[in-house]
């Protein structure tokens, strides 16, 4: 059966709101948390970026439900090692309940340092050798790594949870996905792609967790969602490389003004209708996916919670 998740938003919330949706969505019977990782959020009309592993310390100490980061990119904005040591703490934290989501990450996060936005291909070689220091460091064996992207000398965790902390990669093309199969715990994306994640299982992820996040927006009318999901995550669309490039929040403004609410509409569920937010859940069910997260959009949170506990997650079981 598909367990259903609640992904919070550190793109639209603080860390004081996202640790209060958190207990909503235990009590209203999610069973489980995604978390992104920003540096930026998407637009300024979202608003929000706290730093994600402060808030993971937090909910540890709200809610028993598992949490994974959707997803952290290990390659630039942070060390791989730094990363390590983050995901091991919170591996206690969470009493053996942290996923460790990797990505290859956007611009609009890892390029703050100055660095060169480097290609998909290489952004890939680079994810590959993190997870590859991350792992070794999450034996609690002292480390030196001498890598093409990454050095390390006389690194050692101390502080790390009775069981290492399960990796799962996110990719949404076939390089990504067939690298997930390949190093992956699980495989998380974005899209309810029944051939991606065949794709991920025939590369090597046989029958590991396959994650998948999506967006509602809970509303009283219809127009009211609709209108909320547009002007806050137009961005969903972009098409292409565009949003793994775009290096600045009003640049994803200037591009997503050619998203109409249309478009917006037919990708993501809106409005007071279970129906609506049903049919978008069991594409991913159908797509063979083992955990869907779901995001409520803007801030009419408890009428979220309210409608989803009573009308939506039963017919679900």
């Amino acid at each position: 059966m598909v367990s259903i998740g609640y992904f919070l938003s550190c793109e639209e919330f603080g860390p004081r709101q996202l640790v209060r949706q958190a207990r909503l969505a235990e009590q209203a019977g999610f069973e489980r948390l995604w978390i992104s990782d920003h540096y930026h959020p998407w637009n300024d009309a979202q608003g929000n970026s706290p730093f994600v592993w402060s808030v993971i310390g937090a909910l540890s100490e709200v809610t028993a439900l598992p949490i994974s980061t959707a997803v952290t990119c290990p390659t630039m904005r942070i060390h791989p090692a730094l990363v390590a040591q983050a995901a091991a703490t919170a591996g206690v934290q969470c009493e053996g309940r942290f996923v460790l989501g990797v990505g290859s990450g956007e611009a609009l996060n890892e390029h703050i340092l100055g660095h060169r936005w480097p290609p998909a291909a290489v952004r890939l070689q680079m994810l590959e050798e993190a997870i590859g220091v991350i792992r070794e460091l999450h034996t609690g064996r002292e480390v030196s790594h001498h890598g093409r992207h990454y050095t390390v000398e006389n690194a050692r965790i101390y502080t790390r949870p009775e069981q290492r902390v399960p990796i799962y990669v996110a990719g949404f093309g076939p390089r990504a996905t067939r690298l997930a199969g390949r190093l992956g715990d699980g495989y998380c994306t974005a899209k309810p792609d029944r051939d991606m994640v065949q794709l991920f299982r025939s590369s090597g992820g046989g029958d590991k967790p396959v994650q998948g996040g999506m967006k509602v927006c809970w509303a009283d009318s219809q127009d009211v969602g609709l209108e909320t999901a547009h002007r806050l995550w137009a961005n969903e669309l972009l098409p292409g490389p565009l949003p793994s490039t775009l290096p600045r929040p009003r640049d994803f403004e200037q591009a997503s003004s050619l998203v109409s609410k249309e478009a917006v509409g037919q990708q993501i569920a809106y409005g007071p209708n279970p129906e609506r937010h049903l049919v978008a859940v069991w594409k991913y069910v159908d797509a063979g996916f083992d955990e869907v997260y779901v995001q409520q959009i803007g801030h009419n949170q408890e009428a979220f919670f309210n409608a989803w506990a009573d009308k939506v997650l039963p017919e679900l079981r």
